[in-house]
């Protein structure tokens, strides 16, 4: 790399959208758990708020598919991201990831883009509670608070299945080293059965092992990610101790939920209904002005539903307003738009929409 590669007359500033990078590491950090290291070919300085995520856009047996991941480095490290991926037994992507994925390869990404961060949440006491491969996001606001310099008085619990799948290990045992205001504490739910020697606590999460561990714990602002049983088990840990749950962060991405599921159900059986009285003059137009096509939908409709309806697709990954893949340029009329993180207030400032949970308000104009 030469002086010329960081001129920050030519460097550009990452945003939301898509970009096409290239694998410069892989690095085993445990066993089943690898992270991949990006750059792009021309400087980009990558700025996203620690425990945003990005979409990953790939191509399988023939097929694009799109999955989203926590980035797990921080901003602080600006010329680079890393996300961590674990391999999960039948994961169609994770496990491509790890057995295709290598230095050189190249891709697209869609982001940078979520609300479970610790730039919009700040507070001077934090208590960070992690499952598993869901350290990613909370190692990226670990790894920005010391390389800031943060003054935070942080307690961070990790709950891992055994010893050896402990991810980062040495790096967490480094950094909270070397801060006295930061402590580490971590359980693993098994050890004995591999022969592991380990002195630390045991089992699953417990208030018990919570008050031992952050005693204060109430008093903070908590960031949590794991597993939904995990995530659901500290919600009820919290609420049943009367916790102040709007100081309570969680990320969101993940399957879609049971209420969100049977939502969806609720308002097709609605639409069908209503469709048979719809009449004629009450159907809105979407124009996709990129392609020259326009259709008539019903009120209630997405934008992403009517450009499926022409043949047109546009990309998303979760179809819920959490990824930001769907993003498009509304140049003419007004949405209903319900999104859950996946787009910016800058991006909505320059007509941006998702099209996935934009519904039109009348006639639209899309640019596609």
């Amino acid at each position: 790399m030469t002086m010329n590669f960081l001129n920050p007359v030519t460097t550009q500033t990452w945003t939301n959208g898509r970009h096409l990078v290239r694998c410069v590491k892989v690095i085993q950090e445990t066993w089943d758990t690898r992270t991949f290291c990006f750059m792009a070919e021309q400087p980009v300085m990558f700025f996203f708020k620690p425990g945003q995520f990005v979409t990953l856009e790939l191509e399988i047996d023939g097929e694009q598919v799109m999955r989203s991941y926590t980035i797990s480095s921080s901003p602080s490290v600006p010329y680079s991201f890393s996300i961590t991926v674990k391999r999960m037994p039948g994961g169609v992507v994770s496990n491509w990831l790890h057995d295709n994925l290598k230095v050189n390869d190249e891709l697209a990404v869609h982001g940078p883009v979520g609300n479970f961060n610790i730039i919009d949440h700040a507070a001077d006491k934090v208590l960070m509670l992690s499952g598993g491969v869901g350290i990613t996001p909370l190692m990226s606001m670990v790894r920005w608070l010391f390389d800031t310099n943060a003054a935070v008085d942080l307690q961070f619990v990790h709950s891992s299945r055994t010893p050896r799948d402990i991810i980062f290990h040495r790096e967490l045992e480094h950094i909270f080293s070397r801060i006295p205001e930061f402590k580490l504490h971590i359980v693993c739910e098994r050890s004995d059965e591999l022969g592991e020697a380990w002195a630390g606590f045991r089992g699953y999460l417990s208030q018990a092992m919570l008050e031992l561990m952050a005693p204060d714990f109430m008093d903070r602002e908590i960031f949590c990610c794991g597993p939904t049983p995990y995530m659901h088990a500290v919600k009820r840990l919290l609420e049943s101790n009367g916790f102040d749950m709007s100081r309570y962060h969680e990320e969101s991405f993940g399957a879609t939920p049971l209420d969100v599921q049977e939502e969806v159900i609720e308002h097709v059986e609605q639409a069908e209904a209503e469709a048979e009285e719809l009449d004629a003059a009450d159907l809105i137009s979407v124009e996709f002005s990129s392609t020259g096509k326009s259709v008539r939908i019903q009120p209630g409709e997405t934008v992403h539903t009517a450009a499926a309806k022409l043949g047109l697709h546009i990309p998303k990954a979760c179809g819920m307003g959490i990824c930001g893949t769907c993003r498009v340029p509304l140049t003419s009329g007004e949405v209903e738009m319900e999104h859950n993180g996946g787009i910016t207030d800058e991006d909505v400032a320059e007509g941006y929409i998702l099209s996935c949970c934009s519904k039109p308000k009348g006639n639209v104009v899309v640019e596609y």
